[in-house]
């Protein structure tokens, strides 16, 4: 599907309501999928509505075919038994044998994204991180997430291959990033190598729900007050849940702001846990949690700029997720905790 055929008749059966018309116009840069915002006229339909579609090409498109399954998974079977905010969903379609799929989802306009580079507020923070629990507490160590078919842990394989790159691939960051990265950085990232074979096999009793990709940039804020909603579930997976936390605290707030209220942001997703049922997990093994899984930000930024689109706003992103992250790390001491 593509955006030429986003037509009134199309679009109704998508909704399953009659559209009149549809103007259509392009949301976001589109670098691993393409997104619409839809304006309509109908009989009991949405102002608006947003349309996910993979891109054009057909290479990425099968390349990136498990991810927007995963996401359409999400949707359909995990969304409705967690309590974290997302969009409405109208319809998840994706195939099972290529890279095509489609979204329709609810519009959260005049909600606004949030900026990675210039980081949130502390209330900002506490919003996040309290939806998050959200997503982690409904399902905490649920056996019944291995059967949802696109989710699972990292195995031999997968984590053979991330030890094997991670080196290689903090070079090609850092040279890639130049002087955006200091010196005691690009010493953090260099020391995160040695200790992550015991950081991907560590802590393996707790698991459950990790969107992964936890950050401003994929959380939607409303103009005024709580109600943060978060967005592209492309990336989730089975792991430790404080991963999410960690990366969350770790690259999305200022570094001074984070030393003077972690704790107790940490506190406020604890807190939020145990209003979800979970039990037997106190908020100091969290707080450890927390300190063992910062890691997650290097590795998803290194990998993530690495490999991802280079652009020169995400380029001061990486840089400033790196810098946010490996100030927590050493902060708190998190290689030799993983050590």
């Amino acid at each position: 599907m593509n955006a030429e055929d986003l037509t009134p008749p199309r679009l109704g059966e998508l909704l399953g309501r009659a559209v009149t018309s549809a103007e259509v116009e392009p949301v976001g840069t589109g670098q691993i999928g393409t997104c619409y915002r839809v304006r309509l006229e109908g009989d009991g339909v949405p102002a608006s509505v947003l349309v996910k579609l993979p891109p054009s090409d057909p290479a990425t498109r099968d390349m990136m075919a498990g991810a927007y399954r995963g996401e359409v998974r999400f949707y359909q079977e995990v969304a409705p038994t967690v309590a974290v905010r997302v969009p409405d969903c109208h319809h998840a379609w994706a195939a099972d044998d290529s890279g095509d799929f489609v979204l329709v989802m609810e519009d959260l306009a005049p909600a606004e994204q949030g900026d990675q580079i210039a980081g949130c507020t502390v209330d900002q923070a506490r919003d996040a991180v309290v939806n998050l629990a959200g997503l982690h507490g409904p399902r905490w160590c649920d056996p019944a997430l291995v059967e949802v078919e696109t989710l699972g842990r990292n195995g031999p394989d997968e984590i053979a291959l991330l030890l094997e790159m991670y080196g290689p691939t903090t070079e090609l960051f850092l040279d890639g990033l130049g002087d955006l990265v200091g010196a005691e950085d690009a010493a953090t990232l260099r020391a995160c190598e040695p200790v992550l074979e015991s950081w991907l096999l560590g802590r393996p009793e707790r698991f459950g729900l990790v969107h992964g990709d936890y950050r401003l940039d994929n959380l939607m804020f409303p103009p005024e007050g709580p109600g943060v909603v978060a967005v592209d579930w492309q990336t989730l997976s089975l792991g430790l849940p404080a991963r999410d936390l960690a990366y969350f605290l770790g690259t999305s707030i200022d570094v001074a702001a984070r030393r003077r209220h972690e704790r107790d942001l940490v506190a406020d997703y604890h807190r939020a846990l145990v209003d979800h049922g979970v039990t037997d997990y106190d908020l100091v093994t969290c707080w450890d949690d927390y300190v063992f899984s910062l890691v997650q930000g290097p590795l998803v930024s290194v990998f993530g700029c690495a490999y991802g689109t280079r652009t020169e706003r995400g380029d001061r992103m990486f840089a400033a997720m790196v810098e946010r992250s490996c100030a927590a790390i050493r902060d708190l001491g998190t290689l030799e905790a993983v050590s």
